[in-house]
């Protein structure tokens, strides 16, 4: 008999708490590096600011959001995507707050004091969070998202810790779009999101969010939770050279969804090409010997592919290029599993990807891994992109998917407890945690100069 939800999530609270001090303890034995300025402090939240949100995970709590139930195994990972997998989880993005918290409390540099500390971490689940203020009792309070913790640790729980800078030396992560948490606050009446990054409480804190907004300073996107999440150095090296070694059939991929409206927009266009690809295949077939298939869709619409990495692993491993056009937002969760699969991504705008993952993706290698095609020209000048992608040698597409394999653990998350051997490679986890002592570091620096 399978247990009641509520159930399976009071055990997993259980093995939360109970386990994360051990893992703790064991990686601080583990500690061999120089801590200078790396020094991080976890502050303590009451379980109402995340464990006990994940005891709402259920459509019955959030009617009009998905069941998240499912996901929340392994510490945010998922379930294993068959019994034999040790790498493959379905994963669900929306749970990165709860995974990153599982690998803070693995940093090999944590201290219990926070005044000794760079950084100051806070394990909010606010993404989460905010289903509360969007499906609550109250409708839309979306204004007062944020306002709870912000009283905390001003008034209740050591105040000193967050007036000592100001906020400006905490930082968290926001498992979403920052455009879902910038209604303005005066928005009347509400539209969707909440207002959580328009809080002025806030503004002094580091958020790492999946995708940024241009100009906040106090933004910075870091990659999507994809599926594969290896727990050794072997298991990585084994995809590495399973993606070294597919063979490229296929020219160009789309998976995802979108495209069917008779608007111009970029997707439409997309498929339309693609549906139009079998014709060119027919008459080229016999002077072309590189590719079977100019173009392959996969329909991922309605969320079917989001949980089962098969349906666009594998026809990613067989394509050269993988077509990353921007949908309700720019960036999309695709063009990192297309990073893993050493499929080439091709963008369609800035925001997709260059002006997003700077310190994981760095702004000036794109032209070594990737290709930029402005959607502009391909909606209204007519420009095709199969045209383009033929016209790109052999031997530059296989220095570019070299780049991208070299690229692979930057943007992947290896899983929590991980050999020492595969935490060799830093990964999106140890980046982003770079990149946030340093940017806290400069914006302290900053304020002490002023």
């Amino acid at each position: 008999m399978t247990p009641p939800a509520t159930t399976t999530i009071t055990i997993l609270l259980l093995l939360f708490l109970t386990l994360f001090p051990s893992v703790t303890l064991q990686q601080q034995s583990d500690l061999d590096s120089d801590c200078s300025n790396r020094w991080i402090h976890i502050r303590h939240l009451p379980s109402r600011f995340n464990l006990d949100i994940l005891t709402n995970c259920s459509a019955t709590h959030h009617p009009f959001s998905d069941d998240f139930c499912p996901y929340i195994s392994n510490h945010g990972l998922g379930t294993k995507t068959h019994n034999q997998s040790h790498s493959w989880f379905r994963t669900d993005p929306s749970l990165l707050e709860l995974f990153f918290h599982r690998r803070m409390l693995e940093y090999p540099c944590l201290t219990a004091d926070p005044s000794a500390a760079d950084a100051i971490y806070l394990p909010y689940y606010a993404a989460l969070d905010s289903l509360h203020y969007l499906y609550g009792p109250d409708y839309n309070s979306s204004s007062q998202h944020g306002l709870h913790l912000y009283n905390f640790l001003r008034y209740h729980d050591s105040p000193e810790i967050w007036l000592n800078n100001q906020g400006h030396d905490h930082f968290l992560v926001l498992a979403g779009s920052a455009w879902d948490f910038s209604q303005p606050l005066g928005n009347d009446p509400p539209l969707w999101g909440t207002s959580f990054l328009e809080l002025p409480e806030f503004f002094n804190i580091t958020t790492l969010t999946l995708e940024s907004r241009a100009y906040p300073w106090q933004e910075q996107s870091i990659p999507y939770l994809t599926s594969f999440h290896p727990p050794n150095l072997a298991l990585f090296d084994s995809w590495a050279k399973r993606v070294r070694r597919s063979r490229r059939t296929t020219l160009m991929l789309f998976a995802g969804g979108g495209g069917i409206s008779s608007t111009p927009n970029v997707r439409r266009s997309i498929r339309l090409e693609c549906d139009n690809s079998s014709k060119i295949e027919n008459t080229t077939q016999k002077t072309n010997n590189q590719y079977s298939k100019f173009c392959e869709f996969v329909d991922c619409s309605n969320g079917i592919c989001e949980h089962d990495p098969i349906k666009f692993m594998k026809p990613m491993l067989h394509s050269s290029f993988c077509l990353q056009p921007p949908g309700d937002t720019p960036t999309r969760r695709s063009t990192f599993d297309s990073i893993l699969a050493g499929c080439i991504p091709v963008f369609f705008e800035e925001l997709s990807a260059r002006k997003q993952y700077g310190w994981h993706l760095p702004e000036d290698e794109y032209h070594e891994f990737s290709v930029m095609i402005p959607k502009e020209e391909v909606v209204f000048k007519g420009v095709k992109v199969l045209e383009i992608l033929k016209g790109i040698p052999r031997s530059v597409t296989r220095k570019m998917r070299d780049k991208l394999i070299e690229m692979i653990p930057r943007i992947m998350y290896r899983k929590h407890g991980s050999s020492l051997g595969l935490r060799t490679k830093k990964d999106a986890f140890d980046i982003a945690i770079e990149g946030t002592l340093q940017r806290i570091k400069a914006r302290l620096d900053d304020v002490a100069d002023k």
